[in-house]
């Protein structure tokens, strides 16, 4: 059975403040406009940064599964 991991993010809650990219610089970023970009889709190697950057995003906006 493969391990997958899914992220989404409540762009309605989410204020762009970044936290999530320090965590996980491989699946979130901020694109040229300052705006949240993510993976997805990550490799399931990330998941516990992904966790992390749920964990400290300061509107709880990350939800992980998979």
């Amino acid at each position: 059975m493969a391990v997958t991991v899914t992220v989404t993010v409540d762009m309605d809650l989410c204020q762009n403040h970044g936290q999530c990219v320090f965590a996980a610089p491989d699946v979130f970023r901020l694109d040229d406009d300052g705006r949240l970009a993510y993976v997805a889709a990550p490799d399931a190697a990330l998941r516990d940064e992904v966790e992390d950057a749920a964990d400290v995003c300061p509107l709880q906006a990350i939800r992980v599964g998979g």
